[in-house]
């Protein structure tokens, strides 16, 4: 039997979401590590990774109903962006970043939904 992968986990503690996702993992009894997404936010290769499992859709890394993303005017600027400048852009500004943001071996996910993460491969404990 295989060692449980510990997970990481960006969050903003004064996310419902988040704090939603964190009592979630407490329930299931996984082991996670839970990263503040504004100060230290997903590396480019962790955002990368993301992006490959999410078929290469930048939009869905984004948290597009955030402050930074209207104030950057990125509804419109998205589009017309690299793959490349908007990791870097995401690796620079956790607010900017779709959360929580989880990373767990070779899965993970953008976002919290209850009964996606219940059955999701990457929480199993």
């Amino acid at each position: 039997m295989s060692t449980p992968q510990k997970l990481k986990i960006y969050v903003y503690k004064s996310c419902d979401t988040c704090r939603r996702a964190l009592k979630f993992l407490d329930a299931k009894g996984a082991t996670y590590e839970a990263i503040p997404i504004r100060e230290q936010p997903p590396t480019a290769a962790e955002l990368k990774r993301m992006l490959a499992l999410y078929q290469g859709h930048l939009r869905k890394l984004f948290n597009t109903s955030g402050q930074d993303y209207k104030a950057l005017g990125l509804k419109d600027r998205l589009p017309l962006l690299s793959v490349e400048e908007g990791i870097q852009l995401l690796a620079s500004n956790g607010n900017l970043v779709k959360r929580p943001f989880v990373v767990a071996g070779s899965g993970g996910c953008v976002g919290f939904d209850e009964t996606e993460w219940s059955n999701a491969e990457f929480i199993r404990c």
